[in-house]
């Protein structure tokens, strides 16, 4: 049994992807682990696969009020969280710049990022311990012509993500944030041609939570996009504007 025996976790968005794997791995490493998801036949499976070990709840982030109220509720169920895990996400190829996928992606992104991450972080202030991890992406760090909202988004919860991490350690107290940004997926959100280096959700959530152990401000997943990272960081506008 590993060290994390008698932890309870929080896991926002776990009913597929990174999300459903990063539950299943958590609890194979000893936690208790709530979840949350926006479909409850999927939240039924997933309970009657996991019994006592899972807390299943049904939460829409595009809702953010009544979703911050839903999570500060299962944390009350759990007793007591060492870790929350914000995973729920989405995103479109856009290339005609259609309205409604970009601010359902702004939406959920975005307000809805922010609401589970406040609502998280304020709550291991009070407690004066705890982990908050996000998921964000490598796309965060140049725009996209064919999904700008996406990337945009994923900016957002990056420089959201510093600005708790900030937070955190100003307090003093042993709180740590952890940005998590992966490369391609197999999940349903990786989209278009020319994909490669696609981890498994598997092999991204052991990489998470390796990340998580070593409580790191950030992490590419899988390790191998730092190379993409660095490049894009550096690439000149010209050479972006043509790909």
């Amino acid at each position: 049994m590993a060290d994390s025996a008698g932890l309870n976790a929080i896991i926002i968005g776990a009913t597929s992807g990174i999300g459903k794997a990063m539950a299943e791995l958590l609890i194979r490493n000893g936690y208790r682990v709530g979840v949350t998801g926006r479909r409850t036949e999927l939240l039924d499976e997933i309970q009657k696969q996991h019994g006592a070990n899972m807390v299943c709840r049904q939460m829409d982030v595009d809702c953010p009020e009544t979703a911050s109220q839903g999570l500060e509720s299962l944390i009350r169920d759990l007793g007591d969280v060492d870790l929350i895990v914000v995973s729920a996400g989405t995103g479109v190829i856009n290339p005609e710049l259609a309205w409604e996928p970009e601010a359902t992606t702004i939406a959920t992104n975005v307000t809805g990022f922010a609401a589970m991450a406040t609502t998280a972080l304020k709550y291991f202030l009070k407690r004066g311990k705890g982990h908050l991890v996000g998921i964000s992406s490598v796309a965060a760090l140049r725009g996209s012509s064919d999904a700008p909202a996406y990337n945009a988004s994923k900016a957002f919860v990056c420089n959201y993500l510093e600005g708790l991490r900030i937070k955190a350690m100003k307090s003093g107290k042993p709180i740590f944030v952890t940005d998590i940004l992966p490369g391609f997926v197999a999940t349903r959100m990786a989209q278009g041609e020319g994909l490669f280096w696609i981890a498994t959700p598997e092999k991204a959530a052991l990489q998470i939570f390796a990340a998580i152990r070593a409580r790191r401000r950030r992490a590419f997943i899988t390790r191998r996009w730092r190379l993409i990272a660095f490049l894009l960081r550096f690439m000149p506008d010209f050479i972006l504007e043509k790909i």
